[in-house]
């Protein structure tokens, strides 16, 4: 359950009065030093100090004005938030101003304040922003082939997806149309992979899929993952990502799959009693950068920059066990039990809705250009790329 504060207890409004302090601090240095500084002395814990965190703010700024070019980096969801969700924007902008040596200035825009997802990525597109975090969906309209992720049960566990998507096969079929419409890929990013979660009224989790026979299954407008739910037995119900939450209140659903981290971090720990690891596919995201703002960079800026990228993408990667084990810790003190299918378990849900099955034929040949490119893509899927990360087994 959530932790509930006594507002009037002598402790409770001394929390209150630091939370306040802090919060004013904050916008007082955004207001001499600009938002990013302020961000800096708050990842440095020196809010609360006027002397140390002017500092800190004063040094971002040194920072700012010494170098040669500036960035923009945005994201939708609150720095505070990479605990439970890695989306890697803190590393990003630390790593590409030290491994420029300065030359690089990051600005970060956090909490939707340049908006998020779709929005983040045209702007990413425009150079309005430089930097983009948003899904890898986002890209489908600049490149087809990134739909053939939501095919189920062939590059859902974590490995799979980033051998994927650092093989060759992904380059030319994917980052190739990306780059001619505008996008330099910096870093892919590893949530876990889609889950099956229910509601209170469900005691015991989805263990196999006939287990979902007449479950109303929230399902967003994709073809793709209505079909999925179809052919595992439940009843796709399309709403709208910002009516679900009410939906599963209500009951007019009764499941659905984001990954254990997001469930997290929109705050459905409250109203969900079972998720279970199915792993039909992945919840990957991505950070975008401005291939017009990269090509304007002189070359030695660009070696320095695909080195920080490689570095964040394996401290992203680095992360995703911990922050994994933070949000079950917190959802679960909510009520939220986990299950994990077996090896027995998980081999029914492949064989009731796996990629293998000939219903998926169409989307193969529409998306891929034919069923060579896409078990091109297969292979890559389950060829080691050189990138390592840990998936949740039974």
């Amino acid at each position: 359950m959530k932790l509930k504060i006594d507002w009037k207890s002598k402790d409770a409004k001394e929390v209150k009065e630091v939370e306040n302090e802090k919060r004013r601090r904050f916008f007082e240095l955004s207001g001499k030093y600009g938002f990013t500084a302020a961000l800096a002395a708050a990842g440095a814990g020196t809010l609360l100090s006027p002397e140390a965190s002017a500092q800190t703010a004063r040094d971002e700024k040194e920072r700012e004005d010494a170098a040669k070019y500036q960035a923009i980096i945005a994201t939708a969801y609150r720095l505070e938030q990479q605990i439970g969700l890695p989306y890697a924007v803190s590393e990003t902008k630390n790593n590409i101003q030290n491994m420029t040596n300065g030359k690089v200035y990051v600005k970060v825009a956090a909490n939707k304040v340049l908006g998020g997802g779709t929005e983040l990525a045209k702007k990413t597109q425009a150079n309005t922003i430089q930097i983009g975090q948003h899904s890898i969906s986002n890209l489908a309209p600049y490149a087809k082939e990134v739909d053939l992720i939501n095919l189920p049960y062939w590059c859902a566990d974590n490995q799979q997806f980033n051998n994927l998507v650092h093989s060759d096969a992904w380059k030319d079929l994917v980052e190739k149309p990306a780059a001619e419409n505008g996008y330099k890929i910096f870093s892919y990013l590893t949530f876990d992979p889609r889950t099956t979660s229910v509601g209170a009224k469900f005691d015991e989790p989805i263990r196999v899929p006939s287990d979902l026979k007449g479950v109303k299954f929230r399902v967003p407008g994709s073809k793709i993952l209505a079909q999925l739910y179809t052919l595992l037995g439940a009843n796709p119900t399309p709403i709208a990502w910002g009516e679900t939450a009410p939906a599963i209140k209500s009951g007019v659903a009764d499941a659905l799959d984001p990954s254990i981290e997001g469930l997290w971090v929109f705050g459905f720990g409250d109203i969900l009693n079972w998720v279970t690891f199915s792993a039909p596919v992945p919840d990957g995201n991505v950070l975008t950068m401005s291939k017009t703002w990269f090509d304007s960079l002189d070359s030695e800026t660009q070696e320095q920059i695909d080195f920080a990228a490689d570095v964040t993408t394996r401290q992203q990667l680095a992360s995703v066990p911990a922050a994994r084990a933070y949000v079950m810790a917190d959802m679960a003190k909510a009520g939220v039990q986990y299950y994990v299918p077996t090896a027995d378990e998980r081999a029914q849900w492949v064989e009731a809705a796996g990629h293998q099955r000939s219903e998926w034929d169409p989307f193969k040949v529409e998306l891929a250009g034919s069923k060579k490119n896409f078990d091109r893509l297969v292979e890559a899927a389950n060829t080691f790329a050189g990138y390592y990360v840990h998936d949740l087994k039974a």
